[in-house]
């Protein structure tokens, strides 16, 4: 039984790429407790994260390879048991900072774009699940931190609660010029989550052997046809 769901923009484009029709159970992870058991390696009271849709009770076999509805392999994590965190500790982090944005965050900033200090870091979908970790783990490296986020609310977040340099709006304008002005050194690394104009606008500022981690495309999560 779910105690917390994830919102996460992959649920959006996974169902297109796997020819899903309506209606159908929606995509995504959950912390859950387990109510009864066959298990020895999950016991009834224990918690669960699990790939089980937006559902508020699931069965599920632990050891089984699951077809995703007559399409093949889902590729997606099989269940396991959830981290014992401190107590006071939110379990949804297991969603979250403990979990696969987190690990996306952690991997896909310091082993892809491999920052150092005094380089500047440029996030796209700053303001996300994974962007906000990315920009935060970027100035504990000691870069320069660029977030480009849409509308004036989420750029003050960023700025002001998670300690970025500098916030881009990309509604306000031209995302190229307003880029190099808030990086006038140039872009060393480049963490994208969105793809589209937004990237290419990024793209023209970096430095030479500058690195990019491309985690997401979600400006074309909509697209009907090939880009």
């Amino acid at each position: 039984k779910p105690e917390f769901w994830s919102v996460d923009p992959y649920a959006r484009i996974y169902p297109i790429s796997f020819g899903y029709k309506m209606p159908m159970t929606m995509l995504g992870s959950q912390v859950a407790q387990v109510l009864e058991s066959k298990n020895a390696k999950f016991p009834a009271g224990s918690h669960v994260v699990a790939y089980t849709g937006w559902r508020d009770v699931a069965v599920v076999d632990p050891d089984a390879i699951y077809d995703t509805y007559g399409k093949g392999h889902s590729a997606l994590p099989k269940v396991a048991p959830a981290f014992k965190l401190p107590e006071g500790v939110s379990r949804s982090l297991l969603l979250g900072t403990l979990g696969m944005p987190g690990n996306t965050a952690y991997f896909g900033l310091l082993e892809l774009c491999n920052p150092k200090k005094g380089e500047t870091v440029v996030v796209s979908g700053a303001a996300g699940a994974v962007g906000t970790l990315v920009g935060q783990i970027a100035k504990l490296k000691g870069c320069r931190v660029v977030g480009i986020a849409g509308g004036e609310e989420k750029c003050q977040h960023l700025v002001n609660e998670l300690g970025f340099d500098a916030a881009v709006d990309y509604k306000k304008g031209n995302v190229k010029t307003a880029v190099r002005r808030a990086a006038p050194k140039g872009v060393d690394c480049y963490f994208d989550n969105v793809g589209g104009d937004i990237s290419n606008g990024v793209i023209m500022n970096m430095n030479m052997y500058g690195r990019i981690a491309v985690c997401g495309a979600i400006t074309g999560y909509n697209d009907t046809k090939p880009v």
